[in-house]
């Protein structure tokens, strides 16, 4: 069989590599006669596993001792509502820029835990562009921004400088590009848009912001302090994602590190955009200076084109294009794992119609 061009928004693609090392893992891990699927999350073998997914992560983002590194489980929806827990205090009020359906969906939560003031919003113009007018003050307990929305296809190309915390999902463009990771208070990220299989999520978390918020009856399991006093382990982790999501890490390290991702990226949605903005027959759908270069969502102008490019590019053995339901049109994914040459076999196939 074939390997597709694999363009899925996720989970995502993941280098070859990884897909090897973890079947023979499943099979037998480290040559212990177990599979990876069965052993104790206590054996010093998975033990070993979870201390360097930590580690890597501060290694790939430069941060020091002062973070803390936790997997976890419920997705990124569930640090919805874990951040406002955690973070907003009794009685105070957090502010949060709304720039897609996940940036909603975080919006939600939080207003169910206390006041939530939106500070920017392009929702009027259907998620066309990132807010940018707007100054975070110190009467907010915190700053919630999505730096890359997938199914709009935008990104934030800078982030702001707040008086109080920055807390971040990253979900979708996680390790694609370089930033100064210390100036955000907590990063999350759920694995399978970027890092690993789903069934963990990544949190990033300055330790000295916790335990703030004056809440006394938080439940334990949304208490970052107590999974970091569990070292990741409050209850049984989710075992195989964890040491999918290392494997990848530690292709990213030995491959260049952020950096050289962030180049191969570039190049990637270069190739693409180019021949979006000159091919007659496509256009994207957001403003072009908050183009994502991890999702790149565009629609074909002329219709009756439809029927002819959707055979076309199936026949070359492109999987994952079809737009969000919510948005329609195409959706190309180009997170750290896709070949470039994936994305000139879509060119080729634009070319063509």
């Amino acid at each position: 069989m074939s390997k597709k061009h694999n363009f899925s928004a996720g989970p995502c693609i993941l280098p070859q590599e990884v897909f090897e090392k973890s079947a023979e893992a499943i099979l037998d891990f480290n040559g212990i006669g177990l599979s990876i699927l069965e052993i104790s999350h206590r054996s010093k073998d998975f033990v070993a596993v979870m201390d360097e997914a930590r580690a890597i992560v501060k290694r790939l983002m430069n941060l020091g001792d002062d973070y803390e590194v936790l997997y976890l489980g419920g997705g990124a929806s569930l640090q919805f509502a874990m951040v406002p827990y955690n973070l907003m205090k009794v009685g105070g009020k957090a502010a949060y820029l709304d720039t897609g359906t996940w940036a909603a969906g975080a919006i939600k939560e939080a207003k169910k835990v206390g006041s939530v003031d939106i500070v920017g919003s392009s929702k009027e113009e259907n998620y066309s562009f990132i807010p940018k007018d707007y100054k975070i003050g110190a009467e907010y307990d915190y700053f919630h921004c999505t730096s890359n929305n997938t199914i709009y296809g935008t990104q934030m190309k800078t982030f702001p400088e707040v008086e109080t915390l920055m807390v971040c999902d990253m979900s979708s463009d996680i390790f694609s590009r370089q930033l100064d990771f210390s100036k955000f208070d907590l990063i999350y990220a759920g694995a399978q848009k970027n890092m690993g299989p789903a069934g963990v999520t990544l949190v990033v978390v300055k330790k000295e912001i916790l335990e703030r918020s004056g809440r006394e009856n938080m439940p334990s399991y949304f208490d970052y302090s107590q999974h970091i006093a569990k070292e990741s382990m409050y209850n049984t982790p989710p075992v195989f994602p964890v040491y999918a999501s290392l494997l990848t890490l530690q292709y990213l390290e030995k491959n260049g590190g952020i950096a050289a991702a962030e180049a191969r990226n570039e190049a990637k949605a270069k190739l693409l955009y180019d021949e979006i903005d000159s091919n007659p027959l496509f256009e994207t759908f957001c403003v072009k200076e908050d183009r994502s270069l991890m999702n790149v969502s565009f629609k074909l102008i002329d219709e009756t084109k439809k029927e002819e490019f959707d055979t076309a590019w199936k026949a070359a053995g492109i999987n994952g294009l079809n737009g969000h339901r919510s948005l329609g049109g195409y959706r190309a994914s180009m997170y750290n794992a896709l070949p470039i040459e994936s994305v000139q076999v879509l060119v080729d196939v634009m070319k063509s119609i």
